[in-house]
């Protein structure tokens, strides 16, 4: 379950249980996750023009894309992030929305995706 106060960045991701998520279909993770880093950079722009217009419903709606995501490529802590600004979205209330965003956005960056690509080229061979 994500945690909404674990503020520390995730640093690597079960790869077990991403197997697992999958039915062991390396090809198919090798896919999801291509796919992750092809939409991940666009919604992440659109939930920081939102935050730049104060479109709280839009907050809200990405940042639960956003976070739905990062739990299915297990970055918990990431995700937990998102669920932040997700609730602030829904409370349609702007205080503390910039510093959430701040907060996530480093970790959007720091994703472990580097990491995911090298162990779906390996489990594909």
């Amino acid at each position: 379950m994500i945690q909404p106060d674990d503020r520390s960045p995730d640093l690597s991701v079960d790869h077990s249980e991403l197997l697992t998520r999958v039915d062991n279909d390396r090809e198919l993770l090798h896919e999801l996750l291509g796919i992750f880093k092809k939409e991940f950079p666009c919604i992440l722009q659109s939930l920081q023009e939102a935050v730049v217009r104060g479109d709280m419903k839009k907050v809200e709606v990405t940042a639960h894309t956003i976070k739905g995501m990062l739990t299915n490529v297990f970055f918990a802590r990431a995700a937990a992030s998102a669920m932040r600004l997700e609730c602030i979205g829904r409370q349609r209330n702007t205080d503390g929305l910039q510093e959430e965003l701040a907060s996530f956005e480093p970790r959007a960056e720091a994703l472990a995706l580097a990491e995911l690509e090298a162990f779906c080229r390996e489990t594909i061979r």
